[in-house]
């Protein structure tokens, strides 16, 4: 089972390179996983694209209206992020013999302890969760 993190959900929504790789981890899982900060940070990628330029506020809005709907229409397992991720995601910086950035560690927190396979297109993230024992599928 997937945990998709938010570089696979914007290029399933966006037309990126990595579209066309990653449409089959959604349809292969039966209902793949995100959690409430991958919705977060898919909000934040659009507003992004759309004060660069990249993305005009019509698509932006259409591309949020269809996330959303496939989040009503439970398309996704929500994962909410509790106690219990932050925790873990401060113990593997805590180490303090990796490059993890705060809301990486947090992905793969939520990945480790709901039990499954993250799918990024983020090379220093797969490489993350390797060295700490985390199953990765990288999208390239």
């Amino acid at each position: 089972m997937y945990y998709l993190d938010t570089s696979v959900i914007a290029a399933y929504y966006c037309p990126e390179p990595l579209s066309d790789k990653a449409e089959p981890f959604l349809i292969a899982d039966n209902r793949p996983a995100i959690s409430s900060l991958t919705e977060l940070e898919l909000f934040s990628a659009i507003s992004r694209k759309v004060r660069e330029g990249n993305l005009n506020k019509q698509s932006a809005g259409r591309i949020l209206a269809a996330f959303l709907s496939h989040l009503d229409n439970q398309l996704y397992i929500v994962i909410p992020v509790d106690g219990r991720h932050y925790r873990l995601a401060r113990d593997w910086i805590g180490l303090l013999n990796n490059s993890l950035r705060s809301l990486d560690a947090l992905h793969l927190a939520v990945t480790s302890i709901e039990d499954r396979s993250i799918v990024t297109s983020d090379h220093g993230l797969a490489r993350s969760a390797r060295a700490l024992g985390v199953n990765a599928v990288l999208l390239k």
